[in-house]
């Protein structure tokens, strides 16, 4: 499952914001913002939280256990989240797999996440299904250490193993946050090792372990439940006494006091790291743990720092100095301690010395001179957006309620959270940073690509980093205990064997979806929807790459950054200030066939927000300076995409399917000899053909009338003038009625990348639901045969899955796809081969049963969120869809067959028609895939070119 150590993971992302809010816009208070919850504590010491809302048909369960890789020991490193894999496996009553495949069946979505403070748990469901979610979490917390076997043990190690080679090991700077925490935390200390832990103490763990492990911290005392959603509050508390009431408390509730650290001086590693194409620098700061007394000063020092175009280190780095194309700077604090990091990813073939000298110089400026009040006041202004952003969700709202009551003791504690953030000042922030940074020691450290150790910087010692070997840890042999395992059931006041019946089955309202069209032909498409004061848009103008010259790739996504830098009345600062005070979000991005700018803003700041909108599109500034900043900082990224072994895959799989003669067979940020010789008169030439509003949807879901989403296009119903043009056609490569294996190699790398994909229908035809209702069973989700064959039968794998792609103006596609252990290229691609070759031939009645029972009770999911119905009115606009799509979709599950099934197998998921590319190490993988493999392997170029083999 998710290791949440990883800062981008969606609960230490809601973590953040909920340690970091930054403050209410004016027209707000803190009474404003809290959230309606009722809680209890059961005789055993859990902590239940309920929050009741039903606007939809659906509720989400979350149970936060206080425990996390902070209770390890010294060589079990890892064994927080190890053991957060293990509670997906089996529980004396829930049998093997349940986990995986109930949650799936029944309409719902699931997962799990561990981080340095505690190990969360959560489900999203239809509102039937929630007595099903209760008895089988109630399981495992109270009734899952006798089911746990060696053979389950020994067959979760590989799992988790691959997941470290796919998180770390096969990223480049991955081990980066491995090296700081050893120099930054003594050896003992609970933050002194990462997350996921090594690889040598997983292999190490044995049943004793994991029985400690289970009575020491997974008591109900030491945890938190929270049932958010359309629920019957007497009816759900009878239910929580009936499952969990009778669990006995048990082990350790008690928290660990903070250990802040502080260091004697400051000590420099570097690393030649066999992924990285770019130097990174980073420098850490000993801080301070969460709710300290300076913890909020120091997350708005952390945005004051780098975020903005007055912020001291991105005006030194980005534009000054030119040595990167970004920077970043954070404060991380948490239950023991925090940290304060400052990250510069520098350009090709910089020296770091140079960057380390930059931010010194500028730390020591901004000691001098400080900072404008304004920009306090822009980072403080986002808060309320944010918070109703974070609690748009039903599982956002349990998120929010859990870690507040176990890490703050009150599940209403963002109201004090608030409260602190507002009352930073710019005292706090320089107070804090003379403190704690300001010639303060420090860890610094120097990842560079192999072999240029000398851009690190002079004097840096080399880290101390044990890379795995490509065949070190051989596949594990699953020893099953003598004579038969028998589970002994632990002894409950009623039976727990029977899985309990689905409820009521929930009513669901589709939304009303109402459409119009400007007097200069713009498609308007909204929903009304006022459960939250939040507006969610978009506006479609459809070509993106596919309109890009095969001569110049690249001038589309060029497009996407140039025209948020400024308008012609605003400088890229003062729209940036502008965005910033209405506390909204506005963002612009290319895709194959269109260029989305999308917003997001409370309800009153709706039409403000709307105005900038009209600006950046009618009036584009072509700043020269920022051109040359967005060429670099897109120069930089295309040499970051030839570090990361799936985004190489996605390439060269695009090439094969498309041919080098379509623009689809090239990726849309285009290539560094391309992206060079683009000049700022060829994105205002793309802007002069190619911005319309007759090729131009808009989407309006949230707190707004069609009245007001309407009349909020002011100048771009008036003024913006129609253009005639039409789509470029390209010739589609036929399907192969061969299939061919393609390799990238990628020296030493730990885990190979497999794609198999092939070409399919566009998407306004009904071939595509029949795909996706066949996929169903196959790869869509843990559920689905690839997920359950080589994740949880043969651990080569993270995961393992297949999903149709979709495309207006050429054909979609078909891919399946994951990342296995090096060492079990050629056996996981056969194995894909026979999960897909097979699957006509194997489908069962039993198949199609659950795939009627997930597909249309997902639906229940579907309306959720302003995310979900924009989704829904892209879906609309972009691929020609009727309104009432989903319904179509419905039918299609409905009225599906095992015949039916089968036929579009055969046709789509026959391998004569399938490209397959591995991105992998040539050296150990390429010769064994020649002996048997679907077609020779060719041996190309991280572009798809073929190159000889060597």
């Amino acid at each position: 499952m998710k290791n949440f150590k990883n800062l981008s993971i969606m609960f230490i992302a809601m973590m953040v914001f909920m340690s970091s809010c930054t403050s209410l816009s004016d027209g707000g208070s803190s009474d404003e913002l809290s959230l309606d919850y009722e809680k209890f504590t059961l005789d055993n010491g859990l902590d239940v939280v309920l929050h009741q809302d039903d606007s939809d048909p659906i509720v989400a369960v979350s149970i936060l256990v206080h425990v996390g890789s902070n209770r390890e020991k010294p060589g079990r490193t890892g064994f927080a989240h190890f053991f957060e894999h293990m509670l997906f496996q089996r529980s004396e009553n829930v049998p093997e797999g349940g986990f995986f495949k109930n949650i799936n069946e029944w309409g719902g979505t699931f997962n799990g996440g561990t981080w340095t403070d505690g190990t969360i748990y959560y489900e999203v469901v239809p509102k039937d299904a929630l007595e099903k979610v209760l008895w089988m979490e109630s399981d495992r917390m109270g009734f899952f250490i006798n089911a746990v076997s060696l053979a389950s043990l020994e067959g979760e190690k590989p799992v988790v193993q691959n997941e470290k080679r796919q998180r770390v090991d096969n990223q480049p700077y991955g081990h980066t946050q491995s090296v700081i925490l050893k120099a930054l935390y003594p050896e003992g200390h609970p933050y002194n090792w990462t997350v996921i832990g090594e690889l040598e103490d997983l292999q190490s763990a044995t049943l004793d372990d994991v029985k400690e492990f289970y009575e020491q911290w997974y008591g109900p005392n030491n945890a938190t439940l929270v049932i958010a959603g359309d629920i019957n509050k007497e009816e759900v508390k009878q239910l929580v006494d009936k499952y969990f009431g009778e669990i006995p408390s048990r082990g350790i509730d008690t928290p660990m006091d903070p250990q802040p650290v502080s260091l004697e001086e400051t000590k420099t590693f570097y690393y030649e790291d066999n992924f990285a194409q770019l130097p990174e620098i980073r420098m850490t700061y000993p801080t301070v743990e969460q709710f300290h007394p300076d913890q909020w000063a120091l997350d708005v020092l952390g945005q004051i720092l780098d975020d903005g175009k007055r912020a001291p280190l991105y005006k030194s780095i980005v534009e000054e100095a030119k040595v990167a194309p970004s920077v970043s700077t954070y404060n991380s604090s948490n239950e023991l301690a925090g940290t304060f990091t400052i990250r510069v990813r520098a350009n090709a073939g910089t020296d770091l010395d140079t960057v380390r000298a930059v931010i010194n110089q500028t730390l020591a400026d901004f000691d001098k001179e400080g900072f404008d009040i304004k920009d306090l006041e822009r980072i403080k202004a986002g808060l309320e957006t944010d918070f109703y952003n974070g609690i748009s969700s039903i599982l956002g709202k349990a998120f929010q309620l859990a870690s507040y009551n176990e890490y703050a003791g009150d599940p209403g504690f963002i109201e004090k959270d608030i409260a602190n953030i507002k009352a930073v000042t710019q005292d706090d922030v320089m107070r804090v940073f003379r403190k704690y940074i300001l010639n303060k020691d420090h860890i610094v450290t120097n990842f560079v690509p192999k072999g240029s150790a000398d851009l690190a910087m002079e004097g840096a010692a080399m880290a101390d980093i044990k890379e795995e070997g490509i065949n070190e840890f051989g596949q594990s042999e699953v020893i099953e205990e003598e004579g038969d395992f028998t589970i002994v059931k632990t002894e409950s006041s009623f039976d727990r064997s029977v899985e309990p019946g689905f409820g009521e089955a929930p009513l669901v309202t589709p939304p009303a979806i109402w459409t119009a069209q400007t007097e200069n032909g713009i498609d308007v498409y909204g929903v009304e929807a006022n459960e939250l004061p939040l507006v969610n848009f978009s506006m479609r103008i459809m070509g993106g790459h596919y309109l890009d010259n095969l001569d110049k790739i690249g001038v589309a996504n060029l497009m996407t950054d140039i025209m948020m830098e400024g308008t012609a009345t605003k400088t890229p600062e003062e729209l940036e200030d502008a965005i910033g005070q209405l506390g909204a979000n506005l963002n612009m991005f290319t895709s194959d066939e269109y260029i989305q700018v999308s917003g997001n803003c409370l309800s009153r700041n709706f039409e403000a927000t709307m105005e900038l909108v009209q600006e950046i599109l009618l009036e584009p500034r072509w700043d020269e300076k920022e051109f040359d900043r967005i060429i670099n900082q897109t120069l930089q990224s295309i040499k970051q995409r030839e570090t990361n072994p799936n985004a190489i895959a996605a390439v060269v799989t695009d090439k094969m399917l498309f041919g080098e003669d379509h623009i689809l067979g090239h990726p849309s940020i285009g290539y560094e000899d391309h992206v060079k010789n683009i000049t700022i008169d060829d994105l205002k030439a793309f802007y002069n053909s190619y911005f319309a509003p007759n090729v131009t949807n808009y989407h309006v879901a949230g707190n707004v009338t069609q009245d007001r989403a309407i009349d909020a296009l002011g100048r771009l119903r008036t003024e913006w003038e129609n253009i005639e043009m039409s789509m470029p056609a390209y010739d589609v490569p036929s399907v192969p009625s061969d299939p061919q294996v393609y390799f990238v190699d990628v020296p030493n790398a730990k885990q190979s990348v497999i794609r198999i994909a092939r070409l399919t229908v566009p998407s306004d035809d009904p071939a595509y639901n029949e795909i996706m209702v066949a996929n169903d069973r196959l790869g869509d989700g843990s559920s689905g045969r690839l997920f359950q064959i080589l994740r949880e039968e043969k651990q080569f794998t993270y995961g393992a899955y297949s999903f149709p792609g979709r495309n207006v103006m050429a054909p979609g596609t078909f891919t399946a796809f994951s990342s296995v252990k090096s060492s079990t290229t050629k056996d996981a691609l056969d194995t894909f081969k026979e999960v897909i070759g097979t699957y006509a031939e194997t489908y069962t009645e039993e198949d199609l049963t659950k795939t009627k029972t997930s597909m249309i009770k997902e639906n229940a999911r579907n309306f959720e969120t302003l995310f979900n119905l924009l989704g829904i009115l892209h879906n609309i606009s972009t691929y020609g869809l009727p309104q009432d799509y989903i319904d179509q979709e419905q039918k299609t599950v409905t009225n599906a067959t095992i015949e039916s099934i089968q036929t579009t197998a055969n046709e789509y998921f026959d391998l004569s028609n399938y490209i397959f590319v591995i991105v992998g190490d040539k050296a150990t993988q390429y010769d064994q895939l020649r002996v048997d493999g679907p077609g020779d392997p060719v041996l190309v170029d991280k572009y798809g070119n073929e190159v000889g083999v060597m």
